[in-house]
């Protein structure tokens, strides 16, 4: 008996703390738009519609065991050991004499040995170089009191190799970037500024100003230098056409020289989202991470309430074996694997975890005029639905239409009539209760952030074990401020019915290379598959480098403006919905 009692403490105890190390399990995922506590707009003159969340520019390095994230006007930054967990440190880096804006505008932020480097923009000299060898601890001195690089946009090269250091800067629709090589001492420029690459929208569609790249009428922008050193090779990459659009994306040019020549590399634009919940990846940063994998982190546009309201993305990178540099977006708003699970960045990285709430049946506690229950999933983050208030028991309830196993929730917050400017140094957080129910009657709870103090705008939820439900209900407990609204709540899994077919009758139109017309544009249009939720069209130029891709929901035909006037493209499409993805199509050329 006695051997037995101790063998039944020893099972329970090792259950015990199995189902506690299994509660408690590593979250392998994660959701664009990260969940970071951004800032109320702290640009005063930039409020129009309402006080709102806003940042923009970032830049990712990994340093010391940790990644280090910058975005603009933030009066601080974040740190985190595995890309999930943001913490963020406050801080203020400039003097008052300097204050262009609030705080560091698309700041540069980079390492030489074991010293972290930060700078931002102006539009004059004598601006400071911060260093530090202990970020994680807020410990920073200048390292140059009186830079006189002064530029926007900037970013601060350390060519490892060579031991030197260049700056490259720039952000106009009439200027092209510079460059200049920094002494490597005195961090002051050493040599004649160097102008590098310039927009050429009359060859490239997709630099072509405008949500849809057909604004004749204005200069697009280019901006946002930032500078990867691969195999040997330069790549200085750029953002454009403009900050406020959907098709704001990243270019790169190559070349075996840091000040150049730069030739435009074949596969253009290698970051871009134009379509889909998360929309635009441009003016960001290519980093690796500790598994010396690369990613890209840009700026995503939301443009509601100005045309300034923005949030950043992460994006699986890296460089074929012809050393093209790729970022890879497809499904980039869908669950994505984090660095721990060293995931092939091509084709791996996407959790295969669908949303299964797209236009399906809503319920809500109440709604404030004319922001409607059903924005919240349209899969437009543009939109918004808004309670008549913020108080305790306002709620929202989703009808997936039939049970289905439910893995992951995002949680999108819209700050409708948020009062809050800048960034506080605590709020009250986002409080509140997510519920599931296969009958819309009896209810259990899946998640309780009921004491939640922190804020979490984009609060995405990876479940330690999925569940079975039909309906999922959030519960509003506490705002940090405004009204309870909900750009989208996003639920992740599969259902129980069929991937679609594949896509029928795909075609793509483009004037003839002997015709005179607009090569820049190509239609493209195919069957409706009656299945499917929405399309990923595939693009680029070889058939074994479809690393473009363009998310289209509700349609059949997409114009796309983006093309390279004088080259050869092929397309590719899949079908979606809430069950899977369908075979992908034939490969079809635009010549």
């Amino acid at each position: 008996m006695k051997n037995t009692r101790n063998y039944l403490i020893i099972l329970f105890l090792f259950v015990t703390v199995s189902c506690f190390f299994e509660s408690n399990a590593q979250q392998k995922t994660y959701c664009n738009p990260i969940n970071i506590d951004y800032g109320y707009c702290p640009i005063p003159d930039f409020v129009m519609q309402g006080k709102h969340r806003a940042t923009a520019d970032p830049v990712i390095t990994f340093f010391k065991g940790e990644y280090y994230l910058f975005s603009t006007n933030q009066w601080g930054y974040w740190h985190s050991k595995d890309m999930l967990d943001w913490k963020f440190i406050s801080r203020k880096f400039l003097r008052p004499e300097h204050k262009v804006y609030d705080e560091l505008c698309a700041p540069s932020l980079s390492f030489v040995n074991d010293t972290l480097l930060v700078v931002g923009s102006t539009y004059g000299k004598e601006f400071p170089i911060w260093m530090s060898k202990n970020p994680s601890k807020d410990d920073w001195k200048e390292l140059v009191h009186k830079s006189e690089t002064g530029a926007w946009d900037p970013q601060i090269f350390w060519d490892k190799e060579k031991d030197a250091v260049y700056e490259y800067y720039g952000s106009s629709n009439l200027y092209p970037l510079y460059g200049v090589k920094l002494n490597r001492k005195t961090f002051q420029p050493e040599g004649e500024v160097i102008p590098l690459i310039s927009l050429n929208d009359d060859e490239h569609g997709w630099e072509r100003f405008g949500e849809n790249n057909d604004n004749t009428f204005m200069q697009p922008f280019m901006e946002g230098a930032f500078m990867t050193k691969y195999n040997n090779t330069y790549y200085l990459q750029y953002g454009g056409p403009g900050t406020e659009f959907s098709g704001y994306g990243d270019g790169v040019y190559i070349s075996n020289n840091p000040l150049g020549p730069f030739e435009y590399q074949s596969h253009n634009p290698f970051s871009y989202k134009p379509g889909g919940f998360a929309r635009g990846a441009g003016h960001g940063a290519t980093y690796q991470d500790a598994n010396d994998s690369y990613w890209h982190v840009s700026s995503i546009v939301i443009g509601t309430k100005n045309n300034f309201e923005r949030r950043l993305g992460i994006w699986p990178a890296g460089f074929d074996k012809e050393g093209i540099l790729y970022s890879n977006t497809a499904y980039g708003d869908y669950p994505t694997f984090l660095p721990s699970q060293k995931k092939n960045h091509l084709n791996e990285n996407f959790s295969g975890w669908m949303l299964l709430n797209y236009n399906k049946p809503v319920q809500v506690s109440s709604t404030l005029g004319g922001f409607q229950a059903n924005n919240a999933v349209s899969e437009d983050i543009k939109t918004y639905w808004s309670a008549k208030s913020g108080n305790k028991g306002e709620w929202f309830i989703s009808d997936l239409g039939e049970k289905s196993t439910i893995k992951a929730i995002q949680i999108n917050y819209a700050d409708q009539d948020a009062d809050i400017m800048g960034k506080p140094e605590s709020t009250t957080g986002h409080k509140y209760v997510l519920y599931y129910s296969e009958n819309n009657k009896d209810w259990k709870i899946l998640v309780d952030n009921s004491k939640n103090d922190k804020e979490v705008p984009h609060d995405y939820i990876e479940l330690d074990k999925p569940i079975q439900a039909r309906f999922v209900k959030i519960e509003n407990i506490q705002m940090p401020t405004g009204k309870f609204a909900l750009s989208g709540l996003r639920i992740f899994g599969k259902g129980r019915g069929q991937a679609p077919n594949a896509v029928d009758k795909f075609i793509s139109l483009r004037s003839a290379p002997r015709i005179k017309g607009e090569r820049r544009n190509v239609w493209l249009k195919w069957q409706q598959e009656p299945s499917a939720d929405g399309y990923v069209i595939y693009f680029g130029k070889s058939p074994d480098k479809l690393y473009g891709s363009i998310m289209v929901y509700g349609k059949n035909e997409y114009y796309f403006n983006g093309l390279d006037r004088t080259d050869t493209y092929y397309f590719q499409i899949e079908a979606f919905n809430n069950n899977g993805i369908g075979p992908k199509s034939q490969i079809k050329i635009a010549e």
